[in-house]
């Protein structure tokens, strides 16, 4: 396959838009990324995923495909063997796909060998327990206001340079295989990691690499009454409020000490395809699957069917192979996830084989001065009565760690209720089934602190969002079959 370029898909799980040192944060310690963006790729700075948690938004970049398309709304509805694939189309093509990282992409029943040559799971010596398999040691009293904080703090190498975690295996893993890599065919390398999810842990020189004083001040929690039932209801659970400014500074440095060290590890694998000489016929993605509430609004982690921007709005950089157009520096276009694989496929030469609701982002890269798409989206949350989708099958206890969020979205109350963004430039506009709407002016209101969904100023505006919102789903209500039955 003459020309085609290798492609490479890093993927950090929970890392906001804003935790960039690019984006003006001031307090981000990612000097790879930024210098990257500086030099040789594109970062889109309004890029939004699809769903507010892993595995929707995974399989909504795998597919092209909105959530609503197939009903992938759950972390337990993952995609079956007819649904299309990123990576089988590419290994389909002729691509050597090598896959080290997490799943949350093909269901456990079933097996990879369609997706990928080589899922990597060896590593070089035994992995110590993960953070969250040590919580005991950091969560403390049941009653007190950590135990649902996420907070882990500093971690301990034992002695070792490192904490030798699946993360670490995984990058070295791939780091292995490009000096073992088939050297007659393109290749994916598809690096889905696990930080800078939570537990807000790391270890040095990562932990201290963050100037505390310079982390930026965060939401406030705002008046309930017209927010989303399901975040007033985490943060009577998660027990933070009594936090002072000083511990949320504290485990939002933890946070971004955490994007450090995968800033570092991106680092590592560039210049391995510099080693290996593949990197100029390479093209990269790093792109998070979602966001993370940080301490924003007093909360942490995430929810399922709330779509602040701090949960919805990532990182997304690229970098084209040699000979593409390429214009480097920061896009305020808005684009979405789902505009990665329609990207590849032009890259690649590879003519889509379903319909797909991406958009291929190389006008962009090369510089093209239009505003990207009008409007982006993202779904979440059920109906009453699907009880398949209130994620039963997690197991937790009253003492688990999700439990806070959990235990709304096993209740037949207004809380998981189904909802949907739609987000301009200028306004949000979230419709939400069992209560109230939400608009946002974010002009005036950039943090989504103040809901006008009842401001007869807005009334113009929410007429014609409510009428975009029907065009999307009239535009992207199915997917049909490119192939047409015999009769």
């Amino acid at each position: 396959m003459p020309n085609q370029p290798n492609i490479i898909l890093f993927n950090p799980d929970q890392w906001r838009g804003d935790a960039l040192g690019h984006m003006g944060n001031p307090a981000a310690s990612t000097p790879v990324l930024d210098a990257w963006a500086r030099t040789e790729a594109v970062s889109f700075a309004n890029a939004f995923c699809q769903n507010p948690v892993c595995t929707p938004s995974r399989c909504s970049f795998m597919t092209g495909w909105y959530p609503h398309v197939a009903g992938h709304r759950t972390m337990f509805h993952m995609l079956r063997p007819h649904e299309p694939v990123l990576l089988k189309r590419l290994k389909d093509a002729g691509y050597y796909v090598f896959w080290a990282g997490k799943n949350d992409l093909v269901p456990a029943q079933n097996s990879l060998e369609p997706y990928c040559d080589e899922f990597y799971s060896a590593a070089r010596k035994p992995l110590p327990p993960w953070q969250i398999e040590q919580a005991a040691r950091w969560r403390g009293d049941p009653q007190g206001d950590n135990f649902y904080s996420f907070y882990a703090g500093r971690l301990d190498t034992q002695g070792e340079q490192i904490y030798y975690d699946p993360d670490w295996s995984w990058i070295m893993g791939a780091l292995d295989f490009l000096k073992r890599r088939p050297k007659d065919r393109p290749f994916c390398l598809y690096l889905p990691i696990l930080y800078p999810h939570p537990p807000y842990g790391v270890e040095e020189p990562w932990f201290s690499q963050i100037e505390r004083g310079r982390v930026p001040p965060r939401l406030p929690a705002p008046d309930w009454t017209l927010k989303p039932s399901i975040l007033r209801g985490i943060a009577a659970r998660q027990k933070l409020q009594a936090w002072d400014e000083a511990r949320w500074a504290e485990l939002r440095a933890v946070y971004y000490g955490m994007c450090a060290r995968v800033d570092h590890q991106f680092g590592l694998l560039l210049e391995a395809l510099r080693a290996e000489g593949v990197y100029d016929e390479s093209a990269l993605f790093f792109f998070a699957d979602h966001g993370d509430f940080t301490g924003d609004y007093g909360l942490v982690e995430k929810t399922q069917n709330t779509f602040e921007d701090c949960l919805t709005r990532v990182p997304f950089l690229v970098k084209p192979p040699a000979g593409v157009p390429v214009r480097p520096g920061v896009r305020d276009a808005l684009v979405e996830l789902i505009d990665m694989p329609a990207t590849v496929e032009q890259l690649a030469g590879l003519a889509p084989t379903h319909s797909h609701f991406g958009r291929s982002l190389l006008p962009l890269i090369a510089g093209a001065t239009e505003m990207g798409r009008d409007a982006v989206f993202c779904e979440g949350g059920r109906l009453h009565g699907e009880t398949q989708c209130m994620e039963l099958e997690s197991n937790s206890t009253p003492t688990g760690l999700y439990e806070p969020r959990l235990a709304w979205q096993r209740q037949e109350g207004p809380e998981h209720t189904k909802a949907v963004m739609l987000r301009t430039r200028e306004y949000k506009y979230v419709q939400r089934l069992y209560e109230t709407d939400e608009l946002y002016d974010l002009r005036a209101d950039p943090g989504e602190l103040v809901n006008r969904i009842h401001d007869p100023a807005l009334a113009p505006v929410l007429a014609q969002l409510k009428e975009r919102l029907l065009r999307f789903y009239l535009e992207t209500a199915d997917a049909v079959p490119l192939e047409p039955d015999s009769r």
